[in-house]
Order: C-alpha cells, then sequence, then structure tokens
C-alpha cells in the first residue's frame, strides 16, 4: 500500500511516517517501479503499537528500545514495566509539585485581594508576588 492509504488507515499523517521510518521506527519500505513507497500490511500494526506507546506516556527513543528488542526476538515485558513504572513515579512527582504550586498560588491570590493596589508604586515588582514571597520564606 502507498503512504496515503497508510496513513489514512492508521491517522498518523504522512510526514510523520517519513519521519518515522528516517529514526528506525518504521522499516523502510521497497519502492514500486516508479520510486513510491510500497507498505507491507504490519506497517499499520507498526504505527498502531508507536500510537499506543506514546499515549501510554512513552518516549520515541523508549519505543525505538521497544521495537529494537522486538526486531531481535526478544522479550519486552520486563523493559516495558520498567519504563512504565518510572513515567508513572515522574507523574506522581509532578503531581506532588502541581499540588504545592497550587497551593502557593491560591495563597497568593487570596492575599492580593487583601492589599491595596495603590501602595504598589515599584517600577520593577508587583507587591502582590513580593509579599506572597516574604511570607512564603
Amino acid at each position: 500500500m502507498r503512504i496515503g492509504e497508510l496513513s489514512q488507515r492508521t491517522g498518523v499523517t504522512t510526514k510523520t511516517i517519513r519521519y518515522y521510518e528516517s529514526i528506525g521506527l518504521l522499516p523502510e519500505p521497497d519502492r514500486t517501479s516508479s520510486g513510491y513507497r510500497d507498505y507491507r500490511p504490519d506497517a499499520i500494526e507498526r504505527l498502531q503499537f508507536i500510537k499506543e506507546a506514546q499515549s501510554s506516556g512513552l518516549t520515541l527513543t523508549e519505543i525505538q528500545s521497544l521495537v529494537e528488542l522486538k526486531t531481535a526476538g526478544q522479550s519486552t515485558c520486563e523493559h516495558t514495566i520498567e519504563l512504565l513504572r518510572r513515567h508513572l513515579a515522574d507523574l506522581d512527582a509532578h503531581i506532588a509539585q502541581l499540588r504545592t504550586t497550587r497551593v502557593n498560588l491560591a495563597s497568593l491570590a487570596e492575599r492580593a485581594g487583601s492589599l491595596d493596589h495603590t501602595d504598589c508604586t515599584d517600577p520593577h515588582r508587583c507587591h502582590v508576588i513580593e509579599q506572597g514571597a516574604v511570607q512564603s520564606s
């Protein structure tokens, strides 16, 4: 099948398909006598796997490592589990950081409501932030 059909069947743009080829995520297809790419049906499965792996939070580099293991005939389960656990831990840390940031922002917003805005005369600083920084320290 040609690249346009592959794109339609997978929802992956032709530009992205070419990029995946260039970085080795998708094997280079055979070419027709006129030079058009001629993809085998298994390209659909590969692109679907890439999309699913990306939606799980895996990077293209991590997906490439899984593809390489599979191509070499090795099991990828343990490697995949480790990648997913690492992403989950990173996500949990990010969520904790966001919660802390939210508490700080809510405090600043509440404090801002009680400030006299006519007192804000420094041309380089906002007294809402300054007072929040002083009180948060």
